[in-house]
């Protein structure tokens, strides 16, 4: 678990960086930049289709690893517009309350 929450640190710091470069350099335009690509059927839009699938069912992870109560569908909800930014804050949270025990980090309240 040491070597993930490294990774999920190392994750956090890069995409805080990247994004406040992006906005200081693009502005906080993000709907029409994603949407475009996809609207012209391009490679680019294909891989923002894929990682909008992968953000969506991190989402329902969250919701459904804390038993889809209120709380877990708030995070659920917030897990996909936020992406890695949210998602890895979290995880290091969680690998901190679980003690280490993947049973326990994956499933939540199914452990």
């Amino acid at each position: 678990m040491t070597g993930l929450r490294y990774a999920l640190i190392a994750m956090t710091v890069l995409i805080v960086v990247f994004t406040v470069t992006a906005i200081a350099n693009g502005g906080l335009n993000l709907i029409t930049p994603f949407l475009m690509p996809i609207l012209a059927l391009s490679w680019q839009g294909q891989f923002n289709i894929d990682f909008a699938c992968y953000l969506v069912l991190s989402g329902i992870w969250m919701a459904w690893r804390g038993g889809f109560s209120g709380g877990s569908i708030a995070l659920g909800i917030l897990a996909p517009p936020l992406g890695i930014l949210f998602l890895a804050p979290y995880l290091i949270y969680l690998v901190g309350r679980s003690r280490g025990d993947p049973r326990q980090l994956l499933l939540g309240v199914h452990a």
